[in-house]
């Protein structure tokens, strides 16, 4: 069982039974995730989302005078919200505010990292708050479902977000569009570079086409060359990042802000050659940890929309969770608690943010139908595209040619019963979208089937009028 960073503070022992029982809870929500003999059905969820709610309503009764009380308590409790967050969506219940949980919970990591990082695109922030704002809707309608307890956490939880992410968007409010371009190229250059810096083999050809299009910017902006005066890249490096540090209402000028980003990219390229991909040993465990964990997930994407299980995302979680919370005032810190070079800092800084990132993608497209449904709806997803395709292509020539799409989607449409898509006696969540996925299907093959028709009849008056123009000149 991978559990989260446990809180040494004493344990009220009023807070012990509940303790107990959350430990219970998580238990069987842990055997819950690992059996793959069966689709995880409704029931089983609310069943222990009621449970963990009795014990968070038990807590508040106690805490009612020490609201800041944070102990082992709590860890458990978020495990066990996490897992159930999960849980809602591998059974299709995104819109619902328990799915929210565990999205809040990676998007204030990935918010805090982006900010300590000191880099990132208005593309990152757009994302990040539009899924905030849906998620906020969600907790909105849930106040007539779910219990006040959870709904003002995650009220909290997304106003902190909303709030670093004003931050965020403050440092970028100054660029305009020439720069912000620049901006854009340079941050994903400078992503390039980090993950160059984690490959098994040095990547010299690709650093130095990266290094290329740097130098092409620093002489469209009429940038100076970086001079070291006697200090080491690193150094150098360091001096800028302090330069950089994002503080509350510091909004710099846009071209300020390009030019400090080329800088570190110039500078990025000189230590990472340094280096040659090679890690303080110091810091070898936690970087093979964290480098196994973000080619895991980066492998999950070429499999996940017919494999993954969203609950599958929590050991990530915990894991990554365990490796953030060990650092001091954001430096990682050897055996003997002395931090990190420059070069292994932002090195496991990246890796621990681009797998949150991972995980953060896997939650927002995870699709609103239960794991029982998904292999229906990601064939119907697959022949959309192929529909799509061919329609693109410029349709076909023959109703003829579109048999064998159109024999799948009756196959589909015969497997409902009484209008529903059944398992058994069950009808599992994600009906609607299901049915609308078909009928977007079947209207799709109905305008190919229209427009060969058409083909067909015009080609056919032609070869009339044709037929019928020899026979006169005859």
């Amino acid at each position: 069982m991978t559990d989260s960073p446990a809180y040494r503070l004493p344990l009220d022992p009023q807070e012990q039974p509940i303790l107990d029982r959350l430990l219970n809870i998580r238990d069987h929500l842990s055997i819950l995730k690992q059996d793959r003999t069966s689709y995880v059905k409704s029931q089983d969820v609310m069943k222990h989302y009621e449970a963990v709610i009795e014990q968070v309503q038990a807590l508040n009764k106690i805490r009612e005078n020490k609201r800041n009380e944070q102990n082992r308590v709590d860890t458990v409790l978020d495990d066990c919200f996490q897992l159930i967050s999960l849980f809602f969506l591998t059974i299709g219940r995104n819109s619902e505010a328990p799915a929210v949980y565990s999205a809040i919970s990676t998007v204030k990591r990935l918010l805090d990292h982006l900010k300590e990082a000191g880099f990132y695109s208005s593309k990152d922030l757009e994302s990040v708050g539009h899924h905030i704002q849906d998620w906020q809707e969600s907790v909105e309608r849930g106040k007539d479902s779910h219990t006040a307890d959870l709904l003002t956490l995650l009220d909290a939880r997304i106003e902190v977000c909303k709030s670093t992410l004003k931050e965020l968007h403050d440092q970028l409010s100054r660029l305009d569009p020439e720069m912000m371009g620049r901006h854009e190229k340079l941050v994903s250059i400078l992503r390039s570079l980090s993950a160059c810096n984690c490959r098994s083999k040095f990547p010299t050809k690709e650093v130095n086409d990266f290094e290329q299009q740097v130098n092409q910017i620093r002489e469209e902006m009429h940038a100076e060359t970086i001079t070291y005066d006697g200090k080491s890249a690193e150094e150098t490096y360091a001096a800028k990042l302090s330069n950089l540090s994002l503080s509350e209402g510091d909004v710099r000028d846009g071209r300020e802000v390009v030019l400090a980003l080329l800088a570190r990219c110039t500078l990025w390229i000189d230590i990472i050659r340094e280096k040659q991909g090679k890690i303080d040993p110091k810091f070898q465990d936690t970087y093979d940890k964290l480098l196994k964990i973000r080619n895991t997930l980066e492998q999950m994407n070429l499999t996940q929309a017919w494999s993954l299980r969203e609950t599958d995302l929590y050991s990530f979680q915990r894991q990554l969770d365990r490796v953030d919370e060990a650092r001091v005032n954001g430096n990682f810190l050897d055996v003997t608690g002395q931090p990190a070079d420059l070069h292994a800092q932002r090195t496991l800084l990246y890796l621990l943010r681009k797998s949150y990132a991972f995980i953060y993608q896997y939650i927002i497209s995870s699709e609103p139908v239960s794991e029982a449904l998904l292999p229906i709806y990601n064939q119907l997803l697959t022949l959309k595209r192929c529909l799509q395709e061919v329609k693109r292509s410029g349709g076909v020539d023959s109703p003829r040619e579109l048999y064998p799409y159109s024999m799948k989607l009756n196959s589909v449409d015969n497997m409902k019963k009484d209008g529903k898509f059944m398992v058994g006696n069950d009808i599992p969540e994600g009906q609607a979208s299901v049915t609308a996925l078909l009928d977007e299907c079947f209207e799709l093959a109905y305008e190919l089937r229209s427009e060969a028709d058409e083909r067909s009849e015009k080609k056919d008056e032609v070869e009339t009028n044709g037929v019928a123009s020899k026979a006169v000149e005859a």
